[in-house]
């Protein structure tokens, strides 16, 4: 990843985090995204004491201004975007007939509407500069399986997988490549509590390797994405589960 300027939105903890000091550790320029420039700075600092590069950048993913800004912005300050880790999401957990219009549009907004900003942006910078590039997607295994009470996040999420699809289709020609990363479940800070309880614990025993997965199992399935190692990759949705999907529900 030297010399290159990698875009990670939702950078400010969780994966977006983790994806950043991986990016940075082999060697990218990376920028780290999120609404709020304040707290990016620690993530900042870590990848500094590492010896890697970063800086921030504040983004609202669902506004067509932000993104537009945040752009111009990184052009000034670091250099035009070779790569976008389009990660920033949300969900609402709750039944689909409890969830109001404004925490629907909230979730597909960010998560649906905010890919498509970013990647649009990025692309018609890249096509304007007669560059090449990348952007990897971060969709979920619940794209193509369901989970009670997150309705729209699982619909915002297969629309995802579809929207790398059809943009790979359209960005071809002009050498960007666009594929996306499918995580299964990932032990994190936020999830451990439930995971420990007997319904964690019932579909931990549903995952064909009965395990969790933990944030480095995504390191090279992101760095293969990301960089040049897959030239003739894209379109391509790289499913990291523990053989989830494989299974029965």
């Amino acid at each position: 990843m030297s010399g290159k300027v990698a875009l990670v939105t939702g950078a400010s903890d969780g994966l977006g985090r983790h994806f950043a000091g991986v990016l940075a550790g082999a060697g990218a320029r990376v920028v780290l995204g999120a609404r709020r420039r304040e707290k990016l700075e620690q993530v900042v600092d870590e990848i500094g004491r590492r010896g890697g590069s970063a800086t921030a950048v504040a983004i609202d993913v669902s506004a067509q201004a932000s993104v537009k800004e945040a752009f111009a912005e990184i052009d000034r300050t670091v250099g035009p975007v070779d790569v976008v880790i389009n990660n920033a999401g949300t969900t609402v957990t709750k039944p689909l007939l409890e969830m109001s219009e404004a925490e629907w549009d909230g979730v597909v907004d960010t998560n649906l509407k905010g890919v498509w900003l970013v990647m649009r942006e990025a692309a018609q910078r890249m096509v304007d500069a007669k560059s090449t590039g990348c952007v990897v997607n971060i969709t979920s295994i619940l794209g193509d399986r369901v989970a009670g009470n997150v309705s729209a996040y699982t619909a915002s999420k297969a629309a995802v997988t579809q929207l790398t699809k059809a943009a790979a289709l359209e960005l071809a020609r002009y050498g960007i490549r666009v594929n996306a990363l499918a995580p299964g479940y990932i032990r994190s800070s936020l999830n451990e509590e439930f995971f420990e309880s007997p319904p964690g614990q019932a579909l931990i025993k549903r995952i064909p390797q009965r395990r969790l997965g933990n944030p480095a199992d995504l390191d090279a399935p992101l760095l293969l994405l990301a960089s040049d190692a897959a030239p003739f990759m894209t379109g391509a949705i790289v499913t990291v589960d523990g053989g989830h999907l494989v299974s029965s529900l």
